[in-house]
């Protein structure tokens, strides 16, 4: 079965003496559809919180903007496989509309990138808005992971993320594999592996954020997450194809390597240890800005009671 990248043409258009041909590809499509179904989500949750959904919906457009900026920006410094090896960074390039980094619809968006520059897009429009930032980052971490449950199918699309040659059933074709693997017939689908991976991810935490919210402090969630994820993704870049290097370090494994360390630790520290600590969870449905208060009013009778004893 032949699938085709493209959804919908525009153009071409002439700009500033050279031609643009942009193209609605399904690769997009599917990317916009996930972001619509996490950023749903969110506004669920955010509602069922006591907050504003509205606020969700009023702040996305900045969140995606610039987690696409990240995407992009992650993916032209590290390009995947052989496509940055021969590259010239030169004006032309730069500037090229059809395959240079301002064209976001020819492909090229790193999910490393994109959780980074969404992170700080929820950042500005938290600080923006005066909202509470670990409750709305919390609540982002929890829904990525179907966004990128879906998203990953447009790879599938692009027959992008696949990984070494297999003989199981579920194989995939690609038409143009990369070197050794030219005469290669099947390989395995990463991106389906993620894609399962993520929906198993997302059930948990929303699970765990809807039903044992109380037994966790603001910024677990995103903790859990980078930990979730970081773990599927290093594993499966063993038998990946298209691996981001630098020299011979694979990007993708030393990223995730220290991400999952780093927020294990933390996550250690807060529950073992008492260090790094945050308010706890109210149960699912209770206003979190009213236990907040209620924590805050709690730690400042604890310190009178201490400067009383002193």
């Amino acid at each position: 079965m032949e699938i085709t990248q493209r959804a919908l043409e525009i153009g071409p258009f002439d700009i500033l003496g050279m031609t643009i041909n942009p193209t609605i590809h399904w690769y997009g499509l599917i990317i916009v559809i996930g972001i619509l179904t996490a950023t749903s989500i969110v506004a669920w949750l955010a509602k069922r919180d006591g907050d504003n959904p509205d606020l969700v919906w009023d702040g996305v457009i900045w969140v995606v903007l610039i987690a696409v900026l990240g995407a992009r920006l992650w993916s032209v410094i590290f390009p995947a496989g052989d496509a940055g090896q021969n590259r010239e960074l030169s004006l032309d390039y730069l500037l090229d509309f059809n395959d240079g980094p301002l064209a976001i619809w020819s492909g090229g968006l790193s999910i490393f990138g994109a959780v980074l520059g969404g992170a700080l897009g929820v950042l500005w429009v938290a600080h923006r808005k005066k909202l509470a930032l670990p409750v709305w980052i919390d609540r982002a971490a929890i829904t990525i992971p179907i966004g990128q449950a879906i998203g990953r199918w447009g790879n599938y699309v692009n027959q992008e993320l696949y990984g070494r040659p297999t003989d199981l059933p579920w194989g995939i074709k690609i038409d143009y594999p990369e070197a050794p693997y030219t005469s290669a017939d099947r390989f395995h689908p990463l991106f389906l592996y993620e894609s399962l991976a993520s929906w198993a991810l997302f059930g948990l935490l929303f699970y765990l954020y809807t039903r044992r919210r109380d037994k966790f402090q603001r910024w677990d969630f995103l903790l859990m997450y980078l930990m979730g994820y970081s773990l599927v993704r290093f594993l499966l870049e063993f038998i990946r194809v298209e691996i981001p290097k630098v020299g011979e370090l694979n990007v993708s494994q030393v990223v995730t390597a220290i991400t999952f360390v780093l927020a294990l630790w933390i996550l250690l520290m807060r529950h073992r240890f008492g260090r790094f600590m945050s308010a706890v969870y109210p149960p699912f449905g209770e206003l979190v800005e009213k236990s907040e208060v209620s924590a805050n009013q709690s730690r400042k009778s604890k310190q009178a009671r201490n400067q009383g004893k002193a």
